[in-house]
């Protein structure tokens, strides 16, 4: 421990983790800072609206500075970490060393293809604003490569859409772009029907959404496929490429490929050479610090938790918040020489996806709703959870104006057209 200056405190990643943990150290006499390689802080829940030309990406994202500005105890740094020193107390980057007395590791969670890494180039998936602006131009693109050819096979392929994963993320995008065929764009061209477009939900498990208790499972893959969905279920893909998928020997040509089958945790264990899961999660004490390095915190995505009954934590936006503000407890109560707080418990406060424009399923722990109702909840709900100070009501319009008109004014097609 540092004595001669204020307790230097390191928070790697601005998620809903690391800026939680900024927050809650807002009155704590410390230095903080904290380092993203992006300089803004995403509303990762609704990603898939800008993915599918719903939102645009500044409704859902806010820089880090401007959320943090009145914090005057934490400096922020656009950066990229490669490394830490856990023996010197230093967090390394390419241009500088970031000294620390405490160091927090929320740096999320990375695109897993089990082994097939290279399938992503013609399957991305859905973590980053990036991402969510390639996915829009592939699947806009798709419409208009389709309006333009004169070959039938080749019209086949960019009409069709396979998503593979049927957890939230899956379902929603597979939602979004049924409604966006069938609804949106079914008046925009001249050639081509968009609503012939053939959209695929692929799923290994044998339901989809299997965090959701079987009725509400079953309540949205009846919903898909009202949309016009086709599901696969106790499939898996074998094979990827610029043409299309192999599921259960058969081809499946598709010009969009969306991966929303599975996550891996980013490098934080192999930076702290830390205990890790299966999935790359370091294994963390009761109070979410390393086994050896007390001073060292690993929280959200990239930890491997447990809930009081020995269930993983979901990898969650709430369960990101709740560990960044009792890390941030804990951090707390050691500088100022207070008692700990005690083991951290998570506190589930439910599961929820959303279906198309109007239908969605959520499950509270004293609750489940699917259908109309659960869609105003899931949208109230994401309304509230913004962090921005303008937009929650902004988002809130553009809502609103989507669900009367069946209109999508994102439709924008911006960067390299491949």
């Amino acid at each position: 421990m540092n004595t001669s200056v204020r307790p230097r405190i390191v928070i790697v990643g601005a998620g809903f983790g690391g800026l939680f943990a900024a927050r809650g150290l807002q009155c704590v006499d410390a230095d903080i800072t904290l380092v993203d390689q992006h300089n803004y802080h995403l509303f990762q829940p609704l990603l898939y609206q800008v993915a599918t030309a719903g939102l645009a990406p500044s409704d859902i994202a806010w820089p880090i500075r401007g959320i943090l500005s009145r914090q005057k105890n934490v400096t922020v740094l656009l950066d990229r970490v490669s490394d830490v020193d856990t023996t010197g107390g230093a967090v390394g980057t390419a241009e500088r060393r970031i000294p620390f007395d405490y160091l927090v590791l929320a740096t999320g969670a990375r695109h897993a293809y089990f082994g097939h890494d290279d399938w992503e180039p013609h399957a991305p998936g859905l973590k980053s604003i990036d991402d969510a602006t390639s996915i829009r131009r592939r699947v806009l693109m798709a419409f208009e490569r389709a309006e333009m050819t004169n070959d039938g096979h080749l019209k086949t392929s960019l009409l069709n859409f396979v998503v593979v994963g049927g957890g939230p993320t899956g379902v929603e995008l597979a939602g979004t772009i049924a409604e966006l065929a069938r609804r949106t764009l079914a008046a925009d061209f001249r050639r081509i029907d968009s609503r012939s477009a053939r959209i695929f939900l692929v799923e290994a498990g044998p339901r989809v959404l299997p965090a959701f208790s079987t009725k509400l499972s079953d309540y949205a893959q009846k919903a898909l496929q009202k949309l016009g969905v086709e599901i696969l279920l106790g499939q898996a893909v074998t094979h990827c490429d610029s043409t299309g998928v192999v599921v259960a020997g058969e081809t499946i040509p598709a010009a969009t490929v969306l991966w929303a089958a599975g996550v891996a945790a980013s490098p934080a264990g192999a930076w702290i050479e830390a205990e890790t899961d299966h999935a790359g999660r370091v294994v963390v004490n009761s109070d979410l610090s390393v086994k050896n390095h007390p001073n060292i915190f690993v929280i959200g995505d990239a930890a491997a938790v447990k809930d009081p009954k020995g269930a993983p934590v979901p990898g969650i936006a709430p369960a990101a918040k709740q560990q960044g503000r009792y890390v941030a407890g804990v951090i707390r109560s050691r500088i100022e020489n207070r008692n700990a707080p005690a083991a951290f418990r998570y506190r589930h406060s439910g599961h929820l996806a959303t279906i198309g424009r109007k239908s969605a399923v959520i499950e509270f722990p004293f609750l489940r709703l699917s259908g109309m109702l659960a869609w105003w909840v899931w949208g109230i709900a994401h309304i509230y959870f913004l962090i921005g100070v303008r937009s929650p009501m902004t988002v809130a319009i553009n809502w609103f104006w989507q669900y009367v008109t069946y209109g999508r004014g994102a439709r924008l097609i911006t960067g390299e057209r491949k």
